[in-house]
């Protein structure tokens, strides 16, 4: 086993691996300690880590099943398992994800894991993060019993709709991607699989309306939940380095990428395959 040693961000979420290199292949034993740091901090990030996209599937293989391409996003050819998020600051052009989001949760089985390689790191653009487990513990116990057994749909058109509409391929692409990838109801409030904590499920970019409730009482809850869950108090915040490499239990966290930037900003992304959520 490397010498890895974990260096906690704050109290609530982050923190930084030191000793592994992963341009080298990882035991079982390095592995367990990742991942364990995974499920302790929620974010953990790899300073430096000279990489190209084959070592960082690689790794990502460790720990779970890869997803299929982002039905979105640039994909790297050679390695088309690997996503590419690229910007050109001042909102010249790309897809910016500066708003509060968990990745792909407009899939039954959303992400368990996303796992973020910076490539071009301009001034700015950093990312944040926020936990839910903390966002979940901190309501009031009346919220909480209010909240426990209701559901919400998740919809890949209100994220993406526009922008397929407007890309190659028009409103057909958008049939099929809906075909595809339709309406999913998840729990508002969902249990971790391995670690058993509950943690808040909803956020602004893919979450539509909350099941039962009418549009007036599902906009307002969803909204007290979206901004309890965007507290500073709950936050990590990252400013990239070339090379850095970050890691996250999307089970259990949003995140936003910030658009304070210019000049060119380039991530590889992976994403690894989730369980269906459940209460």
């Amino acid at each position: 086993m490397s010498a890895i040693a974990i260096r906690p961000l704050n109290p609530t979420i982050g923190a930084e691996i030191h000793g592994v290199d992963l341009a080298r292949d990882l035991d079982r034993a390095t592995c367990q300690a990742i991942h364990q740091a995974m499920l302790d901090h929620l974010v953990i990030v790899f300073p430096g880590q000279n990489i190209g996209p084959d070592r960082q599937l690689a790794f990502a293989r460790h720990f779970g099943e890869v997803e299929p391409p982002h039905p979105v996003f640039g994909r790297v050819p050679e390695v088309p398992e690997v996503t590419v998020i690229e910007q050109n600051g001042g909102g010249a052009d790309g897809i910016y994800n500066d708003v509060w989001h968990t990745d792909v949760t407009f899939r039954a089985r959303p992400a368990m894991a996303s796992i973020l390689h910076a490539q071009a790191v301009p001034a700015g653009g950093d990312t944040l993060w926020s936990s839910l487990y903390a966002a979940y513990e901190a309501l009031s116990p009346a919220i909480r019993a209010m909240i426990g057994e209701l559901s919400a749909i998740h919809d890949y058109y209100m994220a993406f709709g526009d922008t397929v509409l407007a890309g190659r391929g028009g409103i057909r692409k958008l049939a099929e991607d809906i075909q595809a990838l339709p309406p999913v109801r998840h729990p508002v409030v969902r249990t971790h699989p391995e670690t058993g904590r509950k943690a808040l499920f909803v956020n602004r970019v893919f979450t539509k309306s909350i099941s039962g409730l009418s549009p007036i009482e599902s906009d307002h809850l969803l909204r007290l939940l979206c901004e309890f869950a965007e507290h500073p108090n709950y936050q990590l915040r990252h400013r990239w380095r070339p090379g850095d490499l970050a890691m996250w239990d999307n089970r259990c966290t949003m995140h936003l990428a910030t658009s304070n930037f210019s000049g060119y900003r380039k991530m590889h992304r992976i994403t690894l395959l989730g369980d269906e959520p459940r209460r």
